[in-house]
This record gives C-alpha cells, structure tokens and sequence, in this order.
C-alpha cells in the first residue's frame, strides 16, 4: 500500500469516527479528502451521505456519481447502492436491467443485501426473467447469512411453494428467525401462521403477541389485525375501544383495511362516539385505493343518505366498482337498483345477471332476489 492509500485509509477512518458521533458536517468533509484519493469506501460513503442528505444537500445524482465511482472498484456496497438508485429511479432513469447488473455484481462477491434485493427483482420479474427456483436460491444465500429480509422472503416462498415445496413448518422457522432480530414484517407474518394454525399450533393469544410486536413498530397491517383481535376479543380481552386505537394508527398511515375497519366503528357508534360523516370520510379513503368492502359501504351510505347527502347515482357508482371486483354483496346491492330503477335505468334483464353472479358464490339474499325474479318471470326467460 503507498503512501497515498494510507492516507487516505486514514482520513477514511477519521471521517467514520465523525460520522458515528453524528458529525455529518466534519465526515463529509473527510469523506470527501479520502474519495478524492480514490478511496471506495469513502466514495460509497460520501454517496450515503448524498442520498440521505446527511451533512450536505440531499442530491441523488451526486450519490449515483460517488456510488459509480466505488462500484467500477468493485466495492460490492456501493455496487449494491448503485443497482437500489436505479430500481428506483433516483439520481439516474429507472431501470431495471441496470439495477439486475450491479445487483447481480455485489452478489457475486457474496454481498447478501444484493443477493436478497436480487432475488425480489426474480421474483417479481423486475429486470429480468420471472425465476421463482432463483428468487429461493438468492434468498437462501443471503438468509444464510443473517439478512432478516431475506429470512422473512425465505418463508414467503415455503408459505407460498414457490420456488420449493410449500412448506408451512419450514416457512415458520424462517419467519421466526427474522421475528427473533426484530423485523415487523416476518413478526407479522408468524402472527398470520399462528392465527390460521399454519405450520404452527393455531393460537389466537401467539398471534397477538406477534401483531403486537410489529404494531409498535409502526407496522400497518399488523396494527390492523390487531384491531380486528380487539374488536372479536381474540387472544385479548374484547375492546372496541382498544380496537379502534390500532385501526386508527393504520389508518393514517394509508391502510384501507384500517380505514374501512374505523370507518364502520364509526357507523356503529363502537369505541367511538357515532358519526356517519366520519365513517363516509373513512369509507372514501379506502374506496379510492379500490377496497370493496369500503365501496359497498360507502354506497350504502349514499343510497340512503347516511353522512352525505343522498344520492342514488353516486350508490350505484360505489356498488359496481366493488361488484366488478367481484364483492358478492355489492353485486346484489347493484341488482336491487336495478330492480328498482334506483339511479340507473331499470332493467331486470341486468338484475338478474348481477343477482346470479351474486347468487353463484353463495350470496342467500341475491338467491332470493333471483328466485323471486324467476317466479315472476322478469328478466329471465
């Protein structure tokens, strides 16, 4: 090593030592001596720094500039950056190819954030050919070592028998290992395993304990379900109120179960004081983001002037997106309108068809609303 690289290890390290104490001003500026030395380590570093926007201006495509600098290197960290700002589309156009290139050339050097994000992009097909088998392979080597994300998609895949064998035990012990280091999301999906006895003892009380440890880690699906074990009184003692609490710390955060959760607590006057304006608020927010449920409320809502004004129009407007997603309730719902000419043109012919595709998944009122239909001989031949 010469003399210039030991300086520049030396700066390298002065400037960590800045940035752990939270100095960001002073590590940037050493980052900064170091990089231009050609030290990787402290380009990639100088990158992070960039990207988040720690001591300097946030500045994506200087990030990229600093992380290509490291990558041509060969430094599999910054590799591995470089490969998340193009599948992002940060500092450089999104691509996906790209992002698979220098992904691919961290893993090769055994990097496992790079094996895990790798394995995602064959997952999903993102940049690459679908390849579940090598989605699991990339996976496992970085669940191997350690990667909890990894760990967590590891038993998505057993879950899910993609890639191997649907194995619920298998996909427990991954999940579990994740769960154990603290990572919501594997802690919600052990809550899932033992909520429906899925490779595990069916335990409503396990279940909470695991939604619980990912709620208060800001996880929205878990505070949901969370919600919904207070609301049945399911492994916890019942509690609207405590129900309505984690419904409403999903619910801001965007998750329309939560808000069409809330919302119906709210309608019902459950844990909260009643109000049909704030379940139609609730109600629309997840509606917007195509919950059915939520729709068929919200249409309920309008059809009789409940919290809005009514509005038989806007009803039949909710009730056929929820029915086109197949919602047998809203397909009913629809039929009935139909039926009654309640803001649509009537047409039993049109009854009839929403009534039996209602009617097929088991819905009892939709039989009896095309039984009724046959008797009459209306709309059927």
């Amino acid at each position: 090593m010469d003399a210039n690289a030991d300086e520049a290890t030396d700066i390298a390290r002065e400037g960590h030592r800045a940035y752990e104490r939270g100095d960001y001003t002073k590590a940037c500026r050493l980052y900064r001596l170091a990089a231009g030395q050609g030290d990787a380590e402290s380009q990639n570093k100088l990158g992070l720094m960039y990207e988040r926007g720690l001591g300097v201006g946030q500045d994506y495509a200087e990030a990229c500039r600093l992380y290509q600098l490291a990558a041509d290197q060969g430094h599999a960290r910054a590799q591995c950056n470089l490969g998340l700002m193009y599948e992002r589309g940060h500092g450089v156009g999104q691509d996906y190819v790209e992002a698979c290139r220098w992904y691919q050339k961290a893993a090769n050097q055994g990097y496992a954030r790079a094996q895990c994000n790798l394995g995602f992009m064959y997952e999903k097909g993102c940049g690459v050919e679908q390849d579940h088998t090598e989605a699991y392979r990339l996976f496992r080597k970085a669940a191997d070592q350690g990667h909890v994300g990894a760990q967590c998609n590891l038993g998505t895949m057993y879950e899910g028998g993609r890639g191997v064998g649907r194995d619920y035990v298998e996909a427990c012990r991954w999940y579990r290992r994740a769960a154990d280091q603290g990572f919501a999301r594997a802690q919600f999906n052990l809550g899932l395993m033992y909520e429906g006895g899925r490779g595990v003892k069916q335990s409503d009380v396990e279940a909470c304990r695991w939604y619980r440890r990912a709620a208060v880690q800001g996880n929205a699906d878990a505070q949901c379900n969370l919600g919904l074990m207070y609301e049945g009184g399911r492994g916890v003692g019942q509690s609207d109120v405590e129900a309505c609490r984690w419904y409403r710390r999903a619910a801001v955060q965007g998750n329309a179960d939560a808000q069409c959760n809330l919302g119906l607590m709210y309608e019902g006057g459950r844990g909260v004081g009643q109000s049909d304006a704030e379940a139609c608020r609730l109600f629309r927010l997840a509606a917007d983001q195509d919950n059915a449920l939520a729709q068929l409320n919200l249409g309920t809502m309008y059809g009789e002037g409940r919290g809005v004004e009514q509005d038989h129009r806007e009803a039949c407007r909710w009730y056929r997106r929820a029915a086109d997603q197949g919602d047998a309730d809203a397909q009913c719902a629809l039929g009935l309108m139909y039926k009654m000419g309640l803001g649509v043109e009537r047409s039993d012919a049109e009854a009839c068809r929403l009534f039996r595709l209602a009617a097929d998944q088991g819905n009892a009122l939709a039989q009896l609303n095309l039984g009724a239909m046959y008797g009459e001989g209306r709309g059927v031949e």
